[in-house]
């Protein structure tokens, strides 16, 4: 019995609780330790009949999902290659199921990941603005183009991309905490408000214009649906939105990346004159695959080419010989191409279904109607959600490991709040 606790709940509750950090570090330690995860609730589930958990609608809309995404690679030109990616794809699902089942039998593993998300923020903080004011951060890793920040990630550009997507999930195990707790803490709310505002700061400082955006989208939903904190919520909002300017305005290098190349992209001159000029959805590059995309899907309406498999098939597509990347660089878009019709309505299905039932507390928040959909700690991790599945920007591959940990990484602690209320 004792081997059991330790293999099947305390390796997997250090690795979650880690798991902050290991993203932090690359690729290598966040995937192996997923997999660990998921092959220890695989057999966990076997050994001791663990079968509620997967009788919910998550773990049936995913288990359809994987099956399309498999359908999907044994369609495609290049089987193997796909495959590898789809079928290894299930041991996200049994991650977030596994980490569902952890809290399930101890609620303070979700004390233990604030402090490790709170401690991740303020080492990339401490060692972002080092780096950006000093031109090296504390390792020796210089600025990425002389001007933008990329802290412990390297050449990697994604400190943006995940304090955008670890706030709101920080902000939620806050509030969690404090419900539980009913306990006002003074010293690590000051903390935490500092800890917000430098963070929008730093994402500014990145260069990375979707995570900026992603940042202040998932304040404001917060601000607009919780019950509690909302005010301070707003305020740190506030003061958030002050810094962005200043550092805007102080540092002409950070303008010219936050607002004049974003306006710049949308639009590119056809003729040696400048006066033509043509739109595009974004820049010009991520116009080309998008259409390349949209053009693979319409071969492969059903099932697409396979996951992975855009980076194969566009040089077929590609024209203008600038949208044959990796990947599209449009979850949806990504989706239609690579898993056609079926894993594209699944994905959107669930977005939208997401913000209709929070419209529909919105809405009864103004007419101080008591059904609530969801508690604030929820709300949180929705948004960390909505902005994963947001469908107006572009975006990392669906089908990265490193992007698919933080797609999964609050949906296992959403669905213990869910069943653990009876809802």
């Amino acid at each position: 019995m004792k081997k059991q606790i330790f293999f099947f709940e305390i390796i997997p509750s250090y690795i979650i609780v880690l798991m902050p950090a290991f993203l932090i570090t690359g690729p290598f330690l966040s995937d192996l330790g997923v997999s660990i995860v998921a092959i220890s609730f695989l057999i966990n589930s076997k050994k001791n009949n663990l079968l509620k958990y997967y009788n919910n609608i998550y773990f049936k809309v995913f288990i359809i999902f994987w099956i399309i995404l498999i359908i999907s690679s044994l369609l495609s030109n290049n089987i193997l290659i796909s495959l590898k990616n789809s079928f290894f794809y299930f041991r996200f699902g049994f991650f977030s199921l596994c980490f569902w089942f952890l809290i399930e039998k101890n609620e303070k593993i979700l004390h233990y990941l604030f402090y490790s998300i709170i401690i991740c923020f303020i080492s990339l903080i401490i060692d972002g603005y080092v780096q950006y004011f000093f031109e090296e951060n504390l390792f020796g890793i210089k600025l990425h183009g002389g001007n933008r920040v990329s802290s412990f990630f390297g050449s990697e550009l994604i400190l943006g991309s995940y304090l955008a997507r670890f706030f709101p999930i920080l902000f939620g195990l806050f509030v969690f905490i404090d419900h539980k707790l009913k306990i006002k803490n003074k010293k690590l709310l000051f903390i935490l408000t500092l800890t917000f505002i430098l963070s929008e700061g730093l994402i500014v400082l990145s260069g990375e214009r979707v995570a900026l955006f992603f940042m202040n989208l998932s304040a404001i939903f917060i601000i607009l649906m919780i019950n509690d904190y909302k005010r301070y919520r707003f305020w740190t909002y506030v003061g958030s939105l002050l810094l962005i300017l200043g550092l805007i305005f102080i540092f002409p290098k950070t303008q010219d990346r936050i607002i004049t190349q974003t306006i710049d992209g949308f639009t590119s001159s056809n003729s040696e004159t400048n006066k033509e000029k043509k739109i595009y959805i974004f820049t010009k590059t991520h116009h080309e695959m998008y259409v390349t995309g949209l053009k693979i899907f319409n071969d492969n309406k059903v099932f697409g080419v396979g996951p992975r498999q855009y980076r194969n098939v566009c040089k077929d597509y590609d024209e203008s010989k600038l949208a044959c990347q990796n990947h599209p660089h449009n979850t949806y878009i990504e989706l239609l191409s690579e898993a056609g019709i079926f894993g594209f309505a699944l994905v959107l299905g669930t977005f939208l279904l997401i913000i209709f039932f929070s419209m529909m507390q919105f809405f009864n928040n103004i007419f101080n109607k008591k059904k609530k959909f969801f508690n604030d700690f929820e709300l949180c991790l929705l948004s960390a959600i909505i902005i994963s599945l947001w469908p107006l920007i572009p975006t990392g591959s669906f089908f990265n490991n490193w992007m698919s940990i933080t797609y999964y990484f609050p949906i296992g602690m959403f669905l213990w709040s869910r069943y653990s209320n009876n809802k």
